[in-house]
């Protein structure tokens, strides 16, 4: 089924779910469904898309993790294919209508890590990382802005704001980025509305990366700012609107590290 969707190919889920249930005595509907789930978190830790739908659910098992790692491996048709995905350039859609591109957020479910004293690096094997692949794709990222920039203006309109609609501006475009935001917008009430973009064609529990400057600039003017998550971009867009400091809605994990000799 991902290989159908990265395609842009259709498939019916409840209709594999039934073969499968055949196949699988004693299993119930439900069951299959956590097993779709166990296998997006999975997914997710080897930075991999997962199945839109089948929102990422820990607590698995390792032998199937191990499965699932073995498939990646020995699949380089789907290797070729979730490629492709991440890196094919995208415009930015044209909508009628953004009266229903609004959703809720995930819900947050706020980790702590502290390291055990017998705690070891648990490396992952062969990890693709194509969610960084996609983060790089700047016909992606510049698509993504245009798309908030035209839903911007709508949101200010449909609020009687034309002045307000009249002054937003693409400061990515216009300054260059590294000024820590993506668009400059306005509330209701004319305060200024620093918004940093983060699309992604994928599900909507898809992590995202964040620069070291972006997070300075949101902790520095975190009740201006807002992170504006884009998904499904090329199939359904939808968007979740993060205010305020991004610790607030998701676990910041670090992933990169510079060793420096000076």
């Amino acid at each position: 089924m991902l290989m159908l969707e990265l395609s842009g190919q259709s498939y019916n889920k409840s209709a594999h779910r039934k073969l499968l249930l055949q196949r699988l005595n004693g299993r119930t509907g439900a069951a299959v469904e956590r097993k779709h789930q166990n296998i997006s978190a999975i997914l997710i830790e080897y930075g991999v898309p997962y199945i839109s739908g089948y929102k990422p659910l820990g607590n698995y098992q390792a032998l199937l993790r191990d499965v699932v790692e073995e498939r990646l491996k020995a699949d380089s048709l789907f290797e070729r294919a979730v490629d492709a995905a991440c890196s094919v350039p995208a415009v930015s859609p044209l909508l009628s209508d953004y009266s229903n591109l609004l959703v809720d957020p995930p819900k947050f479910n706020h980790v702590v890590r502290e390291p055990e004293a017998t705690e070891t690096y648990r490396a992952v094997p062969q990890k693709r990382d194509y969610l960084a692949r996609e983060a790089r794709n700047a016909s992606l990222g510049l698509a993504g802005e245009e798309f908030a920039l035209n839903y911007e203006h709508y949101r200010l309109y449909s609020l009687g704001k034309k002045d307000l609609a009249d002054r937003v501006e693409h400061v990515s475009k216009t300054r260059g980025d590294g000024s820590g935001y993506d668009i400059l917008s306005f509330d209701v009430a004319g305060r200024e509305r620093f918004i940093e973009v983060k699309t992604t064609t994928f599900g909507k529990e898809t992590p995202f990366f964040i620069s070291r400057g972006e997070l300075s600039f949101a902790k520095e003017y975190e009740d201006g700012f807002h992170i504006y998550r884009l998904f499904d971009f090329r199939r359904e867009p939808k968007l979740f609107d993060l205010p305020g400091s991004p610790e607030k809605h998701c676990n910041l994990n670090p992933v990169t590290y510079i060793c420096q000799f000076a």
